[in-house]
């Protein structure tokens, strides 16, 4: 394979034009390489690129479900499906866009080059639920370091496929990125990075649970990794479950269902909640109908 194909499709680290423009320094083997070189099994490649350009964010009007606000922070229930902010093949339709437009000011506290103003922190863009932002740097400063420290309280609800192994209980695991699938990540034995996740089963029914999940740690795709390993999977995950040919338009069964943290200027924690998705409500009443089977 070419090494620029490598690089692209293996790698999934940006397309062959941005690798033209981007790369900085490229060695096979220690040795200067051209994009076009054909790789061999075991050869070793070394490269360093520029970052991406910020992309230039404009405000969109695109409505918010604001669960609370105040001159410095804003929670929304993010709906499943919206992008936290612009990345690959998402430059605009995102919360920040829309923060941008509903909060007056945000890119100019911020900084116009800003590609994040005010997002502390991120939703995968199927997972829905709760999620808090500053308007002014001194109040993303505020709430980051307690995303940091672990200070944080975050509860998700999970619609999964399977019984887990006790009505409570808690995974500890490192997750690294999965070699064979860039875009995935995995539980490892060595490396990667300590992952820890408490589980409490709210209810099980013909072989489905509706699961409360509370990270302790907040690794990408931690929960959906968790839940993998765990041999129940979050229904209607894209990268991590298979589809359910019972549920066949089932989505990522995935809800950031509450959030409690200190707001900038106050001594106790709040905590902000979204009530659970129609989607949730749906699917539990097509399982119900279900003939329990033996198995499941």
């Amino acid at each position: 394979m070419r090494l620029d194909l490598y690089i692209a499709e293996r790698l999934s680290l940006f397309s062959r034009s941005q690798a033209r423009s981007r790369i900085v320094s490229l060695r096979v083997n220690g040795a200067p390489a051209r994009l076009g070189k054909k790789l061999k099994l075991g050869d070793t490649i070394s490269l360093a690129w520029t970052a991406a350009p910020p992309p230039h964010l404009l405000p969109q009007e695109i409505p918010l479900a604001v669960i609370f606000e105040k001159d410095d922070v804003i929670v929304v229930d993010k709906p499943q499906g919206m992008v936290v902010h612009p990345g690959s093949g998402n430059p605009g339709g995102t919360l920040a866009n829309a923060l941008l437009y509903h909060c007056e000011g945000l890119a100019q506290r911020f900084g116009q080059d800003d590609p994040r103003p005010g997002i502390v922190h991120r939703l995968d863009k199927e997972t829905s639920g709760v999620i808090i932002a500053a308007k002014n740097p001194a109040a993303h400063e505020h709430l980051a370091r307690q995303f940091h420290d672990h200070a944080v309280r975050k509860t998700y609800v999970a619609l999964v496929k399977g019984s887990l192994p006790s009505a409570r209980g808690k995974i500890d695991t490192r997750i690294a990125r999965d070699p064979r699938d860039r875009k995935r990540f995995a539980v490892v034995s060595t490396g990667g990075r300590q992952a820890v996740t408490f589980w409490h089963v709210l209810r099980s029914v013909n072989g489905y649970s509706l699961v409360s999940l509370l990270p302790a740690t907040g690794r990408t795709h931690q929960l959906r990794v968790h839940m993998l390993h765990m041999r129940t999977p979050i229904l209607g995950d894209p990268l991590y479950a298979r589809r359910d040919p019972r549920l066949p338009g089932v989505t990522l069964m995935l809800h950031a269902r509450k959030l409690r943290i200190t707001l900038p200027g106050e001594g106790e924690p709040r905590e902000f909640a979204s009530p659970l998705p129609p989607r949730f409500r749906d699917a539990l009443s097509v399982i119900q109908s279900f003939s329990p089977r033996k198995g499941l």
